[in-house]
């Protein structure tokens, strides 16, 4: 795969704490051990941490911050993971970053680093505010995460919405914790399925 095709692929999820970060560093090393160079990106600027999830914590030396002031060259910022030579990490730089950064930075750093990837998966804060907007506009593709919580899936389809009116294609969804009754812990879809069934349709009622 050349760098002109590679998929930058947004991972993203309405509500927090439904394992976005997670999928982003296992789907990473799950590329890697394919054989195709990865690189994730942290743009979770305010709550990074990516780099606690693969091990590189101490290892950061700098990040997407002295790559776009240009102090730094794209390869001192990627940090290579150990155990496997096709993964990298682009570390999220000060949460200061959150006051300046603009769309057009985040597409200039995700398109550096897709001259050096197959996929670039980029882990995106949660929610919909300037952050998802940031990071959504670097983007070919992305994939949802969520929970069977009612607030988490209504907080989920909202995200997708954003992203069909941005022209991000495909969009593919991930239903984390789920039991194999089709529920999770605490269930909040399960438990208003067995409080509020389904009402029969008008005129459906039962003969003699």
């Amino acid at each position: 795969m050349t760098s002109a095709t590679a998929r930058i692929i947004l991972i993203c999820s309405g509500k927090g704490g439904v394992g976005k970060t997670t999928l982003t560093a296992n789907l990473g090393i799950a590329l890697a051990q394919l054989g195709e160079r990865t690189v994730v990106l942290d743009a979770d600027f305010g709550l990074r941490n990516l780099d606690l999830l693969l091990g590189l914590e101490n290892r950061i030396i700098y990040t997407a911050q002295e790559v776009l002031a240009g102090s730094c060259r794209l390869e001192q910022a990627l940090v290579k993971h150990k155990q496997e030579p096709n993964l990298a990490l682009m570390p999220a730089g000060n949460p200061r970053m959150l006051e300046w950064l603009t769309p057009e930075d985040m597409r200039t750093v995700a398109n550096l680093v897709a001259e050096r990837a197959d996929y670039v998966l980029i882990d995106c804060p949660a929610g919909v505010e300037q952050g998802f907007k940031n990071a959504a506009a670097a983007c070919h593709e992305a994939i949802v995460i969520t929970t069977p919580e009612m607030s988490a899936v209504r907080d989920a389809d909202r995200v997708i919405g954003l992203l069909n009116s941005q022209g991000i294609q495909p969009v593919q969804l991930v239903l984390n914790r789920v039991r194999q009754d089709g529920g999770q812990s605490g269930d909040a879809l399960g438990r208003r399925r067995d409080r509020d069934p389904c009402p029969a349709p008008a005129g459906a009622g039962g003969g003699g």
